[in-house]
């Protein structure tokens, strides 16, 4: 498994990316820590002609609190940096816990935040979180940076709202208060695989009832998903709706099949994997 021959760019800065990106069009491909994009190129289902590396750029790493009560995450910031952040672990504990269960130790220690996102596969695990959590991300192209919700920048499969010439620079997720429970839940065929289905339950509680509910899943279409029939039941009831509310969480997905599973086992996953990542989260 070799890649096919490529030019390499490594950057400076993020100006001095952007400038690459837009002289070579769609011949090139931003390089984070590698994870995603090597293992498409050794198999030739991938192969730029440039590869810009963003390896040096350390600007784009490290965790900060925004003066509007967010925190803006680095693009290269490693997931070992993310889990280990104090800042992440006292506001936004979840990112840690699911960041947890990306790849192995190796992946972790290698891969970033970044360009998970970036990639845009909806069969990883922080894509669905980013929805869940409504992350927004900072993106700068040769007009200077915008803000894309996580909404709308996944947009098919491995396609993401980022331009040719655009590099992902930060990604910003809300505070959570000690109000908020949250877990993952994830199927797969052997430890540290890709989820053949995941679901990330973050639910609010206000008095014993659920004030508010956000499930996110991972593999059910050809983007990440919100199940939003299961949100909606969720939201003012007790507890005791949680089996009711986790039956309408397949509503709206479409699951491709595939050797690991078919549509509706994946549906019938993504109904088993809400109910018990709700209920763990709830109590």
């Amino acid at each position: 498994m070799i890649p096919a021959p490529f030019e390499y760019v490594r950057a400076e800065s993020v100006d001095h990316a952007v400038a690459a990106l837009r002289e070579h069009g769609d011949e090139a491909k931003v390089i984070a820590g590698g994870h995603s994009l090597l293992p498409l190129m050794k198999l030739r289902l991938a192969a730029p002609e440039v590869l810009v590396d963003l390896g040096r750029v350390d600007a784009l790493r490290g965790v900060q609190e925004t003066d509007d009560g967010r925190l803006a995450i680095g693009a290269m910031t490693r997931h070992q940096q993310v889990m280990d952040d104090p800042l992440v672990q006292q506001y936004c504990p979840v990112l840690a816990h699911v960041t947890g269960m990306v790849g192995d130790a190796q992946v972790r220690h290698v891969g970033t935040i970044g360009g998970a996102l970036a990639h845009g596969d909806a069969a990883g695990d922080l894509p669905a979180t980013a929805l869940a959590l409504e992350a927004t991300f900072l993106v700068q192209g040769p007009d200077g940076q915008r803000e894309v919700t996580a909404a709308d920048f996944f947009q098919d499969y491995l396609v993401t709202a980022l331009a040719e010439d655009e590099v992902l620079v930060e990604v910003r997720v809300p505070k959570l208060d000690g109000s908020w429970g949250y877990r993952y839940e994830k199927f797969v065929r052997v430890s540290q695989a890709w989820a053949i289905v995941g679901a990330l339950a973050l639910v609010q509680r206000d008095n014993g009832s659920i004030s508010q509910a956000r499930v996110g899943l991972t593999n059910m279409a050809t983007v990440p998903l919100r199940a939003s029939a299961t949100e909606q039941a969720l939201t003012g009831a007790g507890t005791d709706a949680i089996r009711s509310a986790a039956e309408a969480a397949a509503e709206g997905t479409s699951p491709s099949g595939d050797l690991n599973a078919t549509p509706e086992y994946r549906q019938h996953l993504a109904r088993v994997l809400t109910r018990r990542a709700v209920e763990a989260a709830a109590s």
